[in-house]
């Protein structure tokens, strides 16, 4: 007795360096297989005219359109693949726009393989939900594979409301801060808050310079990296900008 058949996946990104990590990720989760990756508007609309796709990884900022105009098309003309959104787009009514659009997901860039593949496995059980529903509680069990992931971990010694405080901190300075700066306005040590700074480094939402014109060696001064200027792929940040 064979077993359901992959969901097949084509990836959206303008970025080859990108595309290739998410097709890379992607083809890692049992379950799934990669059928096509797109770098344009153009390009995905004429791999859908001849692959049957099933989930479509979506980048929002794509290089002759954005990504929910295609999924706008999409739509109009019938065709019913589920999308995940992969994607540095923050604003919120974006995020509205594709939910009515049929976006069931969005994962943010950078992200690490785990952050992917804990939504395509959630994708997958919502996906495999069949029959009629026996009452609210299995309809909204169904729903909530796809509505509550869970938070991804933190580097052990971090925590959410620290980190919450130092990115606030370091949103808000226009001419960014140095180690010692965010811990005299968190009201931490200055070594733990480089270790929050550099965390927001890794995760390509921050970045940092050396600061000269002291006595010694020059000291690090971290900058917030806006929406859109993450970093590159990687095993653990993900994608960059798009």
């Amino acid at each position: 007795m064979t077993g359901p058949a992959p969901i097949r996946v084509l990836v959206v990104e303008d970025d080859p360096v990108a595309a290739d990590a998410h097709a890379l990720y992607a083809g890692r989760v049992a379950g799934f297989t990669v059928v096509g990756v797109a770098h344009s508007r153009a390009a995905a609309v004429r791999l859908l005219e001849r692959t049957p796709v099933d989930l479509i990884l979506l980048d929002l900022y794509l290089p002759d359109g954005h990504g929910l105009h295609l999924l706008r098309s999409l739509r109009a003309s019938g065709h019913h693949a589920d999308v995940i959104a992969v994607t540095s787009a923050r604003d919120l009514a974006v995020v509205r726009e594709g939910v009515s659009l049929g976006v069931v997901q969005y994962v943010l860039k950078p992200f690490t393989f785990a952050t992917l593949r804990d939504r395509l496995v959630r994708y997958a059980e919502f996906r495999a939900a069949a029959g009629e529903a026996s009452g609210q509680d299995e309809v909204d069990r169904a729903l909530a594979a796809l509505r509550t992931p869970q938070p991804a971990a933190l580097p052990k010694g971090l925590s959410a409301p620290t980190l919450a405080a130092v990115t606030r901190t370091l949103r808000e300075a226009d001419t960014g801060l140095t180690a010692a700066g965010a811990a005299a306005v968190v009201g931490i040590s200055r070594i733990t808050a480089r270790r929050y700074l550099e965390h927001l480094v890794t995760a390509g939402r921050a970045e940092r310079s050396p600061q000269y014109g002291q006595v010694g060696r020059p000291e690090l001064r971290y900058r917030w990296v806006p929406s859109g200027a993450g970093t590159g792929p990687g095993e653990g940040t993900g994608a960059g900008a798009g």
